[in-house]
């Protein structure tokens, strides 16, 4: 079969598996972007591998004793994640009811992450290196829960589903057997190591300047927070290489949408 064939089969199965979704309401900060993700992948499907690969890295921890070791570190953690979950509401009425785990491990990584379904870690390198305020941890963790509830887990696994396909089509074409990964491998890959867009980021920096404004946190603590970020040091790449948005950009951006969101904050202090 000529080449031309094949690629017109790998698009059209593409094509066939790919469905628009709108994973959350928009919010005030108004993020209403539709994502494309493959059908070959429901959310279950991602939140089980999600919760299998937390459970690999919490029990791992806990053989190295990383694991939640000082226990106000633990208390206050899981105190901002307390207060964000119910916000989560406003943008997915079904999250508040995730089964929610929130654990500290002990690295002086400057770094935190939520799975899908709600699975949280926070290292101990953010809280002793940045001094985070309990506004600015809210920042850090309601960004990350941004992530969960946009299903960015699932959309970066789906483009990489796409490219397997792309790989065992070609591969049948040449008589070279099926070279694509395992979907397991990929759900893992996507839930702990691949980077995100710049749109996922900046999609997960508006919509977490709103979930601690509604939890009664200043969303101006975002833009303090990536401040000290900034001032870690370490040589950075120009914006248009980077999968992240530029500090400058980043933080205009997170000035006009905490202005956005300050009702929401000055209402929350109020009741």
């Amino acid at each position: 079969m000529k080449f031309s064939v094949w690629f017109c089969l790998f698009a059209a199965m593409v094509l066939a598996a790919c469905q628009t979704v709108q994973t959350t309401e928009g919010g005030v900060v108004g993020v209403e972007r539709r994502q494309t993700m493959s059908s070959l992948i429901s959310a279950s499907q991602i939140d089980r591998s999600a919760a299998q690969a937390y459970g690999q890295v919490v029990s791992e921890a806990g053989k190295k004793n990383q694991l939640n070791r000082d226990s106000a570190q633990v208390e206050r953690v899981r105190g901002v994640a307390n207060r964000l979950i119910p916000s989560t509401a406003a943008f997915r009425a079904d999250a508040p009811r995730w089964n929610w785990e929130v654990n500290v491990i002990t690295s002086p990584e400057v770094n935190a992450w939520c799975m899908p379904g709600g699975k949280i870690a926070v290292y101990s390198g953010l809280l002793t290196k940045l001094d985070p305020t309990d506004e600015e941890l809210a920042a850090v963790m309601g960004h990350e829960i941004a992530h969960a509830l946009r299903e960015h887990g699932r959309e970066r696994a789906s483009e990489q589903v796409a490219q397997q396909l792309g790989v065992s089509v070609l591969s049948v074409a040449l008589g070279l057997g099926d070279l694509g990964a395992q979907l397991t491998q990929t759900l893992l890959d996507v839930t702990l190591s691949l980077p995100h867009s710049r749109t996922h980021e900046t999609e997960a920096d508006r919509i977490g300047v709103e979930l601690a404004a509604r939890s009664g946190y200043d969303p101006r603590a975002a833009v303090s927070l990536w401040q000290k970020m900034g001032k870690l040091g370490g040589s950075k790449p120009p914006e248009w290489m980077s999968t992240h948005p530029s500090d400058q950009t980043r933080t205009r951006d997170l000035q006009n949408y905490s202005e956005r969101v300050a009702p929401l904050y000055e209402a929350a202090r109020r009741r």
